[in-house]
């Protein structure tokens, strides 16, 4: 992201405090091809008026037909509606879309949304997503957005557990300090800095409080509040991605299952498997592996370190939700996925992309904007687009993606 491109998503939040607070605070900027402003609008700078007439008021004035991007904090639908931005677009040509937030009432995709329909669109980075969360704190606060709609996961905070392992460490990070640095080196290398310890010993303390903060949340994982619940054929879609992808019975392969959780996922798929091994960076999920398929092989390691295991060994790789984990390194994870693969075999990887509302059993697409108790309507989407380029990058090919109802699944061949 280039330093231009930060300066005026910021500067549209900082154009919609100018807003009034009785309302969703919002506001725009409108950015030439020689990155100066054209025009900016907020909600309500016109009384009664929507940042989208304000800014169609101002580029009909300059006859401002044309831009090289255009930077809104939130995308707000209508009274009626209809994405204002999608109406913006049909008036005025712009190369460029960056946008912070869905619209707080937005809880499903909708076809004119031009996030989803435009093809990519650049997101503002988390942090610039918490300042837009704090602006409108409470319009989200009551919107079905809200994580507390499902207990495990508005008091299941990966963060928080690790900031609590690594001050029993004797390493005092603030939950704030741990998602600035939301990965196992900058986390690592944040200790070395502040308490001048060795690296090798930083990554040790991390890697023990990772493991520990993952078994705490997923070990005992209740599936009661997982969105597969609502979602009966979850196993007959994860079949049917891998039939597109490979002939094989998947009985005859040899599979490695990298992030199992509690064992529910593994159990479903894979009894009858009988040359499955098993990774999590967690012991207590691969004991119940043991108890639920005894003649399965474990191996405690993380995703992003496989050398426990040979090159070329096996035919087909799957992950289910855990390539969209906290602290987790998808380059690094794609590179060992490549590495223990044999040529031409299978890799199958899905992103989490919803979350059951308890009390009414509905899935809220999105996954939760870290250090927030917010659901992205559209982070399961960027997450996905990610992790494909991840994959071409470690070498593999055909990267296809599968969307369904509960999660987002990915498949490739080694090349």
């Amino acid at each position: 992201m280039s330093p231009d491109s930060t300066y005026w998503m910021s500067h549209a939040i900082r154009v919609a405090q100018r807003a009034p607070e009785s309302g969703l605070r919002v506001g725009v900027a409108l950015v030439s091809e020689s990155d100066e402003l054209i025009s900016s609008a907020f909600e309500g700078e016109v009384p009664g008026a929507s940042w989208y007439r304000t800014l169609r008021g101002k580029v009909q004035e300059l006859g401002a037909f044309s831009a090289h991007s255009i930077y809104l904090t939130i995308n707000t639908l209508s009274a009626a509606g209809s994405f204002e931005l999608a109406e913006l677009l049909k008036e005025v040509r712009i190369d460029r879309v960056y946008i912070g937030l869905p619209d707080p009432a937005l809880t499903r995709y909708l076809d004119e949304d031009p996030v989803t329909a435009r093809g990519h669109v650049h997101r503002f980075p988390e942090d610039l997503q918490r300042e837009i969360l704090e602006q409108n704190q409470d319009f989200y606060a009551v919107s079905e957005q809200n994580i507390e709609c499902n207990p495990h996961y508005s008091t299941h905070r990966i963060s928080e557990s690790v900031s609590s392992g690594l001050k029993a460490r004797g390493f005092a990070l603030s939950r704030e300090d741990v998602n600035a640095n939301r990965g196992r080196v900058a986390l690592a290398s944040l200790i070395c800095q502040r308490y001048e310890v060795e690296y090798e010993k930083a990554d040790r303390v991390v890697g023990d409080a990772l493991s520990e903060a993952f078994d705490a949340k997923y070990g005992t994982y209740d599936y009661a509040y997982d969105a597969r619940a609502a979602n009966a054929g979850w196993t007959d879609d994860f079949k049917s991605v891998y039939e597109r992808s490979s002939t094989r019975p998947l009985s005859s392969v040899s599979i490695l299952n990298v992030g199992v959780g509690a064992g529910y996922e593994a159990a479903a798929l894979f009894s009858d498997c009988p040359r499955t091994t098993f990774v999590d960076i967690a012991a207590r999920g691969l004991a119940n592996i043991r108890r639920r398929i005894p003649s399965s092989r474990t191996v405690v390691s993380s995703a992003e370190d496989l050398s426990a295991l040979p090159e070329n060994g096996f035919d087909l790789y799957v992950s289910l939700r855990t390539y969209n984990s906290s602290f987790f390194s998808t380059s690094a994870a794609a590179a060992e996925a490549h590495r223990v693969l044999k040529p031409g075999s299978v890799i199958i990887v899905s992103v989490a992309n919803g979350f059951l509302y308890a009390q009414r059993r509905c899935v809220v697409p999105g996954l939760i904007i870290p250090g927030t108790d917010f659901v992205d309507l559209y982070r399961g989407m960027d997450t996905a687009n990610q992790i494909g380029a991840e994959l071409d990058c470690a070498g593999f090919k055909d990267v296809r993606m599968f969307p369904t109802s509960t999660e987002i699944y990915l498949s490739a061949v080694v090349a």
